[in-house]
């Protein structure tokens, strides 16, 4: 029994119609498809990638903010194909605005590590990053925590 991959991810947002609207230029950029969509949620694929936005419930959402150190979600990552590909998706965040947290920049974490991290509208912490070869599974490679974890 092995698993290949995670299928899908599933998040709660306070406002679907804006968050659609940030993630409908950030997905179908990324090469995901819209299979998806009504006034509960939506959902895109590809490259064995899965993201489900949901409403979340606002009567019991009223003063709730996303935050990394409450329990749950921390961030998510998306891998791109090429440091080239993070530069494009960085001009595409400036333009659209979107909160960048950092980068693009290098990681200490495995070699060649490159990465961004951004917000959605909610807060949500999200990272594209790019990782030459096989990263972490090269042979040799070993993790680097860098104090972070």
């Amino acid at each position: 029994m092995n698993v290949n991959g995670i299928a899908h991810i599933a998040l709660n947002v306070s406002d679907l119609k804006k968050s659609k609207l940030f993630y409908d230029k950030i997905l179908k950029n990324m090469g995901l498809s819209l299979i998806h969509s009504s006034s509960k949620s939506f959902y895109y694929v590809g490259g064995k990638t899965g993201i489900l936005v949901q409403q979340a419930n606002v009567n019991k959402i009223k003063n709730l903010k996303f935050s990394q150190d409450n329990l749950g979600l921390h961030h998510f990552c998306f891998r791109m194909r090429s440091k080239q590909g993070i530069e494009q998706f960085y001009l595409l965040l400036k333009k659209i605005k979107a909160n960048i947290i950092r980068g693009p920049m290098n990681g200490n974490w495995v070699k060649g590590y490159y990465y961004i991290v951004f917000e959605d509208p909610d807060g949500i912490r999200l990272e594209v990053n790019y990782v030459p070869n096989k990263g972490i599974f090269e042979k040799n490679a070993k993790f680097n925590p860098s104090g972070d974890y």
